[in-house]
């Protein structure tokens, strides 16, 4: 059966029984029909939880796939199997991959949340409102050049774009205001994916609605003629803003196919935004399960690295084990072994392509926390193959667990169950990579020696002047997030396996001062993906009885 297939046939619980399985009334939630609810706020603490968090993270992403929230679920239904109480945390899928190439972010198999096309699609209405927030914002800055423009706002200047939750090349670079003087003022404006948006940033690192109105009212809309910038708390409408955002910055609540809690919500893609889901949702989790399971977008070089620099200090908890996840397809393609021979036994593309991997233990294990390897089983994975990683994770210190779980759910996933409740009981000493007080460039130098293997860092002449702007304004001491491929550890996508020496590209620099860093942007990563020549959605339809086929 598909994905989609597996999902349907099985049997969910109400939601007002996951509620109750976290000690929730049907009080503390607002019900979406009878699979999805939102948590409401302020959040419910409970003591007694041990407060243990789990970050999963995978090595670059291939082709080949790597199953990273196939494993996150899988582990969560073993731990629940091991009658420990465990929650899922997950960010919300895009309607740019699932109707485009990469598809939903629901999981696979057996081991899946639901209900899957619900989650995949619409869910409870949150990217909608982060799109029409956003979209307002930029409204409400067009109106204010239309009526006047008190504030000497440049239009050549307005960096706040509007967004759309879907992959659409063709809105990369638009002109808008057309028509007359009664049209608005013409100028060149654009689209991002929703998932990019600043606001979706700030509704992930926001603690409370306090907090987030803060953060939108610190946005940098754009600078006037004299270069200063123009902030969203000086058009007066951050509340605005912030009100159209009242349910969507509460957690969503829904299940595994094993009914173990998962709590779904904000999905900043990792590769042009920081790759993890809400504050709120992870201490949310924190505070009413012993066992939190989550996940950083992509690999470990962007969605780990941005959840450890970035997140922890906001969510003052750092993970008490890292998982790694590793396919032994994935590492021959990064070993030179051709996608339509990856069935095949091949020991030494495996030994040139486990390189990835080791690399990836190298940079997590310098944050002083805990690394585990879940290796995602494929039926034609040999023992050898499977062996070999293993014994050389070892060398490392590092133990090595194939799991099953897409076949067999979170029965294919308790011997790493096992193990992780054994390192999340170890001691150690977290670390951030760098120095918080240290300028943007430290910041950039550290993240690609130490995270991604490279050895330079060279600026585009417009990034440069960002800079020696950025440091007048103060903005210069910021976190940065990189924007970047996910396909290498380098900023050429084509770079497999564990480059070094090599040099990082920063074009150009976006302040997000609501969410609190600054974008990096390198290589050839666009902020709006196109669709693919054969995109996901033809292959999506839906009967007369409403069924949905073709998700995956």
């Amino acid at each position: 059966m598909t994905d989609i297939e597996i999902a349907q046939n099985v049997k969910m619980n109400k939601i007002t029984q996951i509620a109750d399985q976290l000690g929730l009334s049907e009080d503390d939630i607002e019900q979406y029909g009878s699979y999805k609810a939102k948590i409401k706020l302020p959040l419910r603490v409970n003591k007694e939880t041990k407060r243990k968090l789990i970050l999963v993270t995978s090595i670059n992403p291939t082709p080949a796939g790597e199953g990273k929230s196939t494993v996150t679920i899988g582990l969560g239904d073993a731990l629940s199997l091991l009658k420990k109480r465990a929650i899922v945390a997950l960010r919300e899928p895009s309607l740019g991959p699932v109707m485009g190439m990469k598809g939903g972010a629901t999981g696979g198999g057996y081991a899946q949340v639901v209900p899957m096309e619900d989650i995949n699609l619409h869910f409870t209405g949150d990217m909608h409102a982060l799109t029409a927030a956003n979209n307002t914002l930029a409204a409400l800055i067009d109106n204010h050049m239309q009526q006047g423009n008190a504030l000497g706002i440049d239009e050549r200047r307005i960096v706040w774009k509007r967004t759309l939750d879907i992959n659409d090349r063709a809105l990369r670079n638009v002109v808008i205001g057309l028509g007359g003087p009664t049209q608005g003022v013409p100028r060149e404006d654009g689209f991002d994916i929703t998932v990019a948006s600043e606001l979706m940033a700030i509704l992930c690192l926001a603690k409370n609605l306090h907090d987030l109105k803060a953060r939108i009212n610190r946005i940098v809309i754009g600078y006037t003629r004299d270069r200063q910038p123009v902030t969203v708390a000086d058009l007066k409408v951050g509340g605005a803003i912030a009100a159209l955002l009242k349910d969507a910055i509460k957690p969503n609540l829904v299940q595994t196919l094993g009914h173990t809690p998962a709590i779904i919500h904000g999905g900043p893609f990792a590769n042009i935004a920081h790759g993890c889901n809400s504050v709120l949702a992870t201490q949310t989790a924190l505070n009413l399960a012993d066992y939190t399971i989550t996940e950083a977008g992509f690999g470990a070089d962007l969605g780990a690295e941005k959840f450890l620099d970035i997140k922890v200090p906001v969510l003052k908890k750092r993970p008490d084990t890292i998982v790694i996840v590793a396919t032994v397809k994935a590492l021959k393609l990064n070993g030179g072994q051709n996608l339509a021979d990856l069935a095949e036994e091949d020991l030494s593309a495996l030994e040139k392509g486990i390189s990835n991997l080791l690399h990836h233990i190298k940079s997590m294990q310098q944050y002083g926390v805990p690394v585990v390897v879940a290796i995602n089983r494929f039926t034609q994975d040999t023992e050898q193959e499977i062996n070999y990683i293993k014994e050389t994770c070892a060398k490392l210190g590092v133990q090595a667990i194939d799991t099953d779980v897409w076949a067999k759910g979170g029965n294919g996933a308790l011997d790493l169950a096992k193990v992780v409740l054994k390192t999340v009981e170890q001691p150690s000493q977290f670390k951030i990579l760098y120095d918080q007080d240290s300028d943007l460039t430290d910041k950039i130098k550290t993240i690609v020696t130490k995270i991604y293997g490279g050895a330079h860092v060279s600026y585009s002449k417009k990034a440069s002047n960002q800079l020696k702007r950025f440091k007048k304004l103060g903005w210069d001491k910021l976190p940065v997030c990189m924007a970047k491929t996910q396909y290498s550890l380098s900023d050429d996508a084509k770079l497999l396996g564990a480059p070094h020496d090599f040099t990082i590209h920063v074009k150009s620099f976006v302040p997000k001062l609501g969410a609190g860093f600054i974008v990096a942007m390198t290589g050839n990563v666009l902020t709006m993906p196109g669709l693919p020549k054969h995109p996901a959605a033809m292959d999506i339809d839906i009967n007369d009885d409403g069924k949905i086929s073709g998700l995956f």
